[in-house]
């Protein structure tokens, strides 16, 4: 089928004889690929379509099969998972038999033993990898827990994930941390600045329950603190009768997704009204922290819905959590480090670039913005305000 719709796309090219320039020219060889069902050999059509090089058009390349490709993209995922979720390398044969196939090359249990250990390593050599060159605009922060087989605490990690100049959003840091300690978020910020990262993002956005804030307002003080709207949400409901939670969960919304501050604190002010003298601790949980919540309207509005929350973070950890849930865990702590960093570089393939990335070098350099609209030296809105 993409070879139908991309001949059609292209039937208007013809030579002089009137005849079509971009035609099906074959198959390629077989090729070899492991896939959910096992191992299967597909030969990818051949397309004659030397003719888009001369107008600069892309040539066809299949989406289903792109070129190199040896396993899908859940096979390539499928050990980490596995190991994750508690599976004994013991299992693993059978385990991988029921799953892709008895003749499948690779994918033993005696794979997942090697393969341990190169993980390791690549994380350690991630580590300790230079941040000379790097810069971030933003970050997202939070800790994530992990039960652990061979030790009795539950194992908590400090995961950074930052966005980069371009808007690319990247794994900064994952480390061991004691909870969510300030302590343990201070080791993490310093050899972030040890590995030459002198600068923090322009805003970092998480739980206000981490220890986090205490770490950065010591090791990168002009980094603006932006709490997740959706951890606050949560805090501010269940000091609330289940009767009333809905109506208060619109008033929150009507908060965050207001299209200028002042609409904004009009419906804090709403909130606080409706609910301060039956509630007043679900109150006291949002009004605590009224400037981080909102500090949000000073950058632009197209990076409104990546800031309000942590949604990076807690999406890609999202499934390794369900597994882990009810399972042991990992046998040690440096496996569950090694194992989380490999599905997480799995999981940042599918990350989206930041919407209006052609704005960061603006709050790099320090551009004031307004209720999402940059303004200029004498603080007037170059251009209306942009509604989210």
């Amino acid at each position: 089928m993409e070879v139908e719709l991309f001949l059609e796309r292209y039937q208007y090219l013809m030579n002089d004889q009137g005849h079509r320039q971009v035609v099906r020219n074959g198959h390629r060889p077989l090729r070899r690929i492991v896939t959910g069902a096992g191992p299967v050999e597909i030969a990818t059509p051949r397309i004659d379509d030397r003719v888009l090089e001369t107008q600069q058009t892309p040539r066809f390349t299949s989406a289903l099969i792109p070129p190199y490709l040896r396993r899908t993209k859940h096979v390539e995922e499928l050990l980490p998972v596995l190991y994750l979720k508690g599976i004994s390398t013991g299992d693993f044969r059978e385990a991988l038999q029921a799953l892709l196939g008895r003749h499948v090359i690779g994918l033993s249990a005696e794979t997942i033993v090697r393969l341990k250990s190169v993980w390791q390593r690549e994380y350690a050599q991630w580590q300790q990898r230079d941040l000379s060159t790097s810069r971030y605009v933003y970050w997202w922060v939070d800790g994530i827990y992990f039960n652990v087989r061979l030790d009795t605490d539950r194992q908590c990690l400090l995961v950074v994930i930052g966005a980069t100049a371009d808007g690319t959003k990247e794994l900064l840091a994952v480390e061991d941390g004691f909870r969510e300690s300030a302590e343990s978020w201070r080791s993490l910020l310093r050899d972030l600045k040890r590995r030459g990262l002198p600068q923090g993002p322009a805003v970092a956005s998480g739980d206000g329950s981490l220890g986090f804030w205490v770490a950065l307002a010591e090791e990168y003080p002009q980094t603006t603190p932006q709490l997740c709207w959706v951890h606050k949400t949560a805090n501010v409901l269940e000091k609330l009768p289940s009767s009333l939670q809905g109506k208060a969960k619109q008033l929150l919304h009507d908060i965050y997704l207001a299209s200028t501050r002042r609409e904004a604190e009009d419906a804090w002010e709403r909130f606080v009204v409706t609910f301060a003298e039956k509630y007043p601790k679900a109150v006291a949980c949002l009004t605590a922290h009224r400037d981080e919540l909102l500090a949000f309207y000073a950058t632009p509005a197209e990076h409104w819905p990546s800031l309000r929350s942590t949604n990076v973070i807690e999406s890609t950890f999202a499934t390794v959590r369900l597994r882990t849930k009810r399972t042991k865990g990992c046998g040690s702590r440096i496996a569950t480090l090694a194992m989380v960093f490999k599905l997480v570089q799995s999981a940042a393939k599918r990350w989206h670039r930041l919407r209006g990335y052609q704005q960061i070098p603006d709050v790099l350099n320090g551009v004031v913005f307004q209720d999402g609209v940059r303004v200029d030296a004498s603080h007037r809105c170059t251009t209306e305000p942009v509604g989210v």
